[in-house]
């Protein structure tokens, strides 16, 4: 991280209180000036965790990374962007924005909102967001609006409102929301000191795969990464229009972070397939599962499902992955997001009713 390198370079130790956020960290790389108040709970410098479990399972010298963006302030990944997006809204002069959500953009979207003092409103499919998604924007004080339908439509409402009324809106059609996203490619290239041969990635409104893209391209023309990575999108079956080539009219999968059917980056998603000789599959709502449990008592990395997709997309095309490669998968969320589903689908033994007494522990213990 150029930030953290000149301060080792004059002899500092660096600590966690000198991360500044992102926006700072990678000001050069950004679209910001003296002019714009920089709108920040220091998100950004998320772990690129070693996977050696998944790495056992693929084989062959291949190493396995996980980016776990479960670890930026309201858990998710949407914070790299929406510190750009209401900074320049907040430039801008914005009073309020606005967004369409399946959670995880509500969250970022009204903690940064509240952050600069601005209001935010927030549209959420009727009875399908997760709760721990549905409780982080309430408290964080967004005005919520639950509407029948699905994403789509919700965010068909939000782009109309805002190009009639005096709103902001930070959905990724906002461009300054990939352009916050693009520094988790910086973070990968400066932890590595190289780009990956292979980057997973769960895909919904495909706004992530196209920052990421951007990233490594800025970051190699500027002499910082020699190579490319293939960029590998992975979509749940039941909401995969990538994968379709058409409009999912009704998407549905577990992995509420990606239950889009009608994705907004679609056409430079395709391109980024194109230019990185990458692509899309689907997995079905199984196979996250199984990849969200590996990662838990495997790895000991808890992500929400919609963020397994990337590594249950990995194990499903493992004999692709070149001999000796490096792998970096995306796990765009926390899994304290979504606890219903950790508790519907684990391996774990949970002893109840048991007496108060120290023999009986014991014996159920084994001992």
């Amino acid at each position: 991280m150029p930030l953290l390198r000149a301060l080792q370079r004059l002899g500092h130790r660096p600590t966690m209180q000198d991360w500044p956020g992102l926006i700072e960290a990678y000001r050069a790389w950004l679209p910001v000036t003296a002019a714009t108040p920089v709108i920040t709970l220091r998100e950004g410098a998320t772990p690129l965790i070693p996977a050696p479990v998944i790495a056992e399972h693929i084989g062959r010298g291949v190493k396995v990374f996980l980016k776990y963006d479960g670890l930026n302030p309201t858990g998710s990944f949407k914070d790299r962007g929406m510190t750009m997006a209401i900074s320049k809204a907040r430039e801008a002069g914005s009073e309020a924005v606005i967004c369409a959500s399946t959670g995880n953009t509500s969250a970022a979207a009204a903690a940064y909102a509240r952050r600069g003092g601005m209001r935010a409103f927030v549209l959420i499919p009727d009875g399908y967001v997760a709760q721990g998604k549905l409780a982080q924007a309430l408290l964080y004080g967004a005005e919520v609006l639950a509407v029948q339908g699905n994403f789509d439509r919700a965010l068909a409402i939000v782009r109309d409102v805002a190009d009639r009324y005096p709103v902001t809106l930070v959905n990724s059609v906002n461009p300054y929301r990939l352009q916050g996203q693009k520094t988790a490619a910086f973070e990968v290239v400066d932890a590595l000191g190289e780009a990956p041969d292979w980057l997973c990635i769960p895909v919904g409104n495909a706004g992530n795969i196209s920052a990421y893209w951007m990233g490594f391209q800025e970051y190699q023309a500027a002499g910082h990464c020699r190579q490319l990575p293939r960029m590998m999108g992975f979509q749940a079956a039941g909401s995969a229009p990538m994968v379709l080539g058409h409009t999912v009219e009704h998407p549905d999968t577990i992995a509420t972070a990606i239950r889009i059917g009608n994705p907004v980056n679609r056409e430079k998603a395709l391109k980024v397939e194109a230019e990185s000789k990458g692509g899309f599959m689907a997995v079905t709502d199984a196979e996250i599962i199984e990849a969200y449990k590996l990662l838990g008592s495997g790895e000991g990395v808890f992500c929400e499902p919609a963020s397994a997709a990337s590594v249950a997309g990995l194990l499903k095309r493992h004999q692709e992955v070149p001999a000796g490669a490096t792998v970096v998968c995306v796990l765009t969320g926390n899994g304290l997001k979504d606890p219903t589903t950790a508790i519907e689908n684990n391996d774990s033994k949970f002893h109840t009713g048991l007496a108060p007494e120290t023999d009986v522990v014991a014996r159920v213990m084994g001992f």
